[in-house]
């Protein structure tokens, strides 16, 4: 029976260094590969080229590199482009990048399918499979990264986790991607450009606090009345609105940052004065802000996106008591790669 090698990635770089030593040869090899891997973010051990060919072949029979492939790409009339990424198991997420005038933005999965069941959510349809590791997070940015210069000559700016999955159930290994993602031995993006958004989990917006995470957090919030909640987002069931504003008064106090909510209008559902009241209610228990976004029919039933002037009303309320708010117009809806439509169709 072949034996399956290891891949490469799932050591950091004492224990290269260790399997080096181990072969006799020079421990500071580790530090060159290390670089090549995350750093310069190599796809196989030929492009190492300060490594003699000899090691090379030597890391090519004990190790392997499972990188990603974008299996397939499209591009919106908007710019917009997403990818069906393949894993090394064979399964498949997906990642955007959208681009602005002044940005390019990386849109994350952090799971193969989600575990929640956001019932406006065409990912929520999907099974989780699993977590995805912190090198396949890593290597979705990548791709984005090599996207944006070869498509818009344009370096990547930003990085969202609001792709498939929700990353605080797959929490280490989300921290784990971004530690390679900013660090000095990594990509060295700055961690102010990446935002984590969660449907919110009090918990672990604590631990979040606890670990003194430097990126930016979002909740997916769409209600801040429980009973609505419940009825679009179950998970609200059993982490209430008053447990979530435990935990963002917690998260405000250990890092004096502002948080994000995320916000769809529903025709018939979150449409009514008393629900913009209690999200302006909601949205002063710390300092924050709303980013109130177009929603993209998922099917034709209940969710169907709000009139213009329920969001009208939303704006003004909210401006009126000095909280910011932006209406977020949707990117990539005719290639299903919009907020909520990811769902591996491609």
């Amino acid at each position: 029976m072949e034996q399956k090698l290891k891949d490469i990635r799932q050591l950091n770089v004492d224990q290269i260094a260790e399997y080096f030593e181990s072969i006799g040869d020079k421990a500071f090899r580790a530090k060159q590969v290390y670089e090549w891997l995350w750093k310069k973010s190599a796809k196989d051990f030929d492009q190492m080229t300060n490594i003699s060919l000899s090691t090379r072949e030597l890391l090519k029979k004990n190790f392997v590199i499972n990188h990603i492939a974008v299996d397939q790409m499209q591009r919106s009339d908007d710019g917009t482009i997403k990818n069906a990424v393949k894993l090394f198991d064979g399964m498949t997420v997906e990642s955007v990048l959208i681009p602005t005038d002044k940005r390019i933005t990386a849109c994350i999965s952090s799971q193969v399918g989600c575990s929640l069941d956001c019932h406006f959510c065409a990912t929520a349809r999907l099974k989780r499979m699993r977590n995805l590791k912190p090198d396949e997070i890593y290597d979705q940015v990548v791709a984005i990264k090599e996207q944006g210069e070869q498509f818009f000559n344009r370096p990547l700016t930003n990085i969202v986790f609001m792709g498939m999955g929700e990353p605080l159930l797959n929490y280490n290994n989300v921290i784990a991607a971004i530690d390679k993602i900013t660090g000095d031995k990594g990509l060295g993006m700055s961690s102010k450009r990446i935002t984590v958004s969660t449907v919110g989990i009090p918990k672990m917006i604590k631990k979040m606090a606890d670990d003194e995470v430097k990126f930016n957090l979002a909740v997916s919030l769409h209600s801040a009345i429980n009973e609505t909640r419940s009825s679009v987002m179950p998970i609200n069931d059993v982490n209430s609105l008053e447990d979530l504003a435990d935990s963002l008064k917690y998260w405000y106090e250990k890092t004096k940052r502002k948080v994000t909510y995320e916000y769809v209008v529903w025709s018939g559902i979150n449409d009514k004065k008393a629900d913009v009241e209690a999200l302006v209610k909601f949205c002063k228990i710390i300092p924050s802000k709303v980013n109130l976004i177009e929603y993209n029919p998922i099917d034709e039933g209940r969710f169907q996106q709000a009139e213009d002037s329920a969001i009208g009303l939303y704006v003004k309320l909210l401006e009126s008591n000095d909280i910011v708010v932006n209406v977020r117009r949707s990117r990539g809806k005719d290639i299903d790669a919009a907020c909520g439509q990811l769902a591996n169709k491609i």
